[in-house]
C-alpha cells in the first residue's frame, strides 16, 4: 500500500503562484510514476502532469505547459507541482496519484485507471 498526502493548496489572485506537495509513504519502492490530476466543479478529473520516479521524465497537459513544473525528491518521497501564472481556469481540487506499472508515456500518463493510489486532494482557488 502507498499513502499520499497533498498540501500547499490555497487561494491566490490571477497571475500568482502556488507550490503543491505530495508526500508518499508506505511501499514507495513500488511506485513507478506520480501524477497530478485536478477536478473543477461540475467537470471530470483531468490530468495535469506526471513524472516517472526513476528517470524523472515529465509530462504536461497542454493547458499548463510553460506554467507548471513537476519535480521529485526521491530521498524524501516527495513530488512537487510548481504552478505559476495561475488563472481562474486553474481553480480545482488537485489530487496526486501513484502507479506501480503500466506504460507511462505521452498517452499513458493521462490514464486515471492506471493509478492505484490517490490522495485526498487539495483545493486551489484562483480569483480576484
Amino acid at each position: 500500500q502507498v499513502q499520499l498526502v497533498e498540501s500547499g493548496g490555497g487561494s491566490v489572485q490571477p497571475g500568482g503562484s502556488l507550490r503543491l506537495a505530495c508526500a508518499a509513504s508506505g511501499f514507495t519502492s513500488a511506485v513507478y510514476g506520480i501524477g497530478w490530476f485536478r477536478q473543477a466543479p461540475g467537470k471530470g478529473r483531468e490530468g495535469v502532469s506526471a513524472i516517472r520516479t526513476g528517470d524523472g521524465r515529465t509530462y504536461y497537459a497542454n493547458s499548463v505547459k510553460g506554467r507548471f513544473t513537476i519535480s521529485r525528491d526521491n530521498a524524501k518521497n516527495m513530488v512537487y507541482l510548481q504552478m505559476n501564472s495561475l488563472t481562474p481556469e486553474d481553480t480545482a481540487v488537485y489530487f496526486c496519484a501513484a502507479r506501480s506499472g503500466g506504460v507511462l508515456d505521452d498517452f499513458g500518463w493521462t490514464q486515471r485507471h492506471e493509478y492505484e493510489y490517490w490522495g485526498q486532494g487539495t483545493q486551489v482557488t484562483v480569483s480576484s
